[in-house]
């Protein structure tokens, strides 16, 4: 299955170059996307998606083939696994940026993806969809993360380790204020009943003796009437 995709970001070439290899800074950019690790050929992480009913999680691992500074263009390969056991995904994308004047850059995405197991029942009309929704959001978000100027170290951070920072003179303490007195609970039927189920034992005992002395009179007595 071939996808196709086009879009423009509002900078310079160069610029648009740079940020697209520096992974650490596009992937967020992708809905669902996080990286877990990359060097500077290779990378690892998952993305989230939804294709219809199915929510699918693939992890897995990319490839940059091809890099070509001069004129702009990257190969790479991505292969992953759904962790639900849903498929699979392999993708070849082949990506092309183009100045168009000298504030824009033109990008030409070709994906030729191959995908396993239940998500291929959905055909290629639905995959185009989702797929050309989730780049309209990875555009609006880089964007705005490319017109964002990365911000220098600040002067804490570059200082030298040996130069000592003096602490900050401590609070004092404030006093605890004592504690407001608050008005007992209201008496309950809950707090009868309580009452009531710790006294009756106390009481059964002590009549217990005289009870059963009465029950033993009343049996010899119908006994003797025999």
């Amino acid at each position: 299955m071939k996808l196709e995709h086009r879009f423009v970001v509002p900078v310079p070439v160069e610029q648009a170059w740079v940020a697209f290899n520096d992974l650490e800074r596009v992937v967020p950019c992708f809905p669902g996307a996080t990286l877990t690790s990359c060097d500077d050929v290779a990378f690892a992480g998952s993305c989230k998606v939804k294709l219809g009913p199915v929510a699918l999680q693939y992890t897995g691992t990319g490839t940059f083939v091809e890099r070509d500074p001069a004129n702009h263009s990257a190969v790479l390969e991505a292969k992953g696994k759904d962790r639900r056991g849903n498929g699979t995904a392999t993708a070849r994308v082949t990506a092309q940026l183009t100045p168009t004047g000298d504030a824009a850059t033109e990008v030409t995405v070709d994906t030729d993806l191959v995908i396993t197991g239940r998500p291929a029942q959905f055909g290629r009309g639905l995959i185009q969809e989702v797929s050309d929704k989730l780049l309209d959001q990875f555009v609006d978000y880089l964007t705005v993360q490319l017109a964002t100027p990365i911000e220098p170290a600040s002067p804490a951070e570059s200082a030298s380790p040996a130069e000592p920072v003096s602490p900050a003179a401590p609070t004092p303490p404030t006093p605890p204020r004592p504690p407001t007195p608050s008005p007992g609970p209201a008496p309950s039927s809950e707090a009868s009943l309580n009452l009531a189920s710790t006294l009756l034992p106390a009481v059964a005992k002590r009549v217990a003796p005289y009870l059963i002395g009465a029950a033993v009179a009343l049996l010899l007595r119908r006994l003797l009437r025999r």
